[in-house]
């Protein structure tokens, strides 16, 4: 699961504190760069968390919902093979038609 791979929370990231050094960075752009991560991470967050719950609502709404018939619909009887419906066509053209289809 994606919640297990995730380490870091938006309050580790604002309670994290760096060491200065003698040229280190300056603390002011590591807190305004940190600030802007912790916003980030909230709002992947909540994003997260409607798409799981969004996806909760489709997998009950598919649960829900009558599975259909893989089989197409047709009106043909079962066994009734392309050749049989082709055949019947051609019989029921000649009589609507008559010799005028042949002509």
């Amino acid at each position: 699961m994606l919640s297990d791979k995730i380490k870091l929370t938006a309050k580790d990231i604002l309670e994290k504190d760096f060491k200065t050094a003698m040229r280190g960075y300056k603390p002011e752009d590591v807190d305004q760069f940190l600030d802007l991560v912790i916003k980030d991470y909230e709002a992947f967050h909540v994003e997260i968390e409607d798409l799981k719950q969004e996806n909760l609502r489709l997998r009950k709404l598919a649960d829900d919902t009558p599975r259909r018939s893989s089989q197409p619909a047709t009106s043909a009887t079962p066994g009734t093979t392309n050749f049989d419906i082709l055949k019947r066509l051609s019989n029921l053209e000649k009589h609507v038609f008559g010799s005028k289809l042949y002509d």
